[in-house]
């Protein structure tokens, strides 16, 4: 699968949980992900991030009051919020059709909220190979996308 497929394939799953998806599906899905809200927050937050810690670092040396954050920094944090909630759902789908695929229960998701070990998960989990064949959470996804269009 394709690196735009498989966004199109996620985007288009928003809020499906069930079924299976493949590891480059998934993948290229995270890697997609990880890019935007990079993009994101590079662009629109730092730059906001420097400017009001250098205000807060010279209002210190001057002895005054700290400044209001600026505008830009907020509308940063705001819309990278927004893509980051938007982005949630699908990001949470994929994660459990990727587990069906290895045939493990979805509920296992929840596991990604402990802290450091949810990284580790992302990777075992992301990395394994799915379950060859129709398993209980439907048929494998590569062999549904090999077969020949009649």
């Amino acid at each position: 699968m394709s690196f735009i497929d498989s966004i199109r394939t996620v985007l288009s799953k928003y809020a499906t949980f069930s079924g299976r998806a493949r590891r480059s599906e998934f993948w290229w899905y995270y890697l997609a992900v990880t890019i935007v809200e990079s993009v994101l927050y590079f662009a629109l937050i730092v730059p906001g991030l420097t400017a009001y810690t250098t205000a807060t670092m010279e209002a210190a040396m001057a002895g005054t009051a700290a400044p209001a954050m600026p505008g830009s920094l907020a509308t940063g944090q705001l819309i990278l919020s927004l893509v980051a909630l938007a982005l949630l759902l699908p990001t949470l789908a994929v994660i459990v059709r990727r587990l069906h695929d290895t045939d493990k229960s979805g509920a296992l998701a929840f596991l990604l909220l402990i802290p450091v070990v949810n990284i580790i998960l992302i990777i075992v989990w992301g990395a394994t190979a799915g379950t060859p064949g129709p398993n209980q959470f439907g048929p494998d996804p590569k062999a549904v996308e090999q077969v020949p269009a009649v």
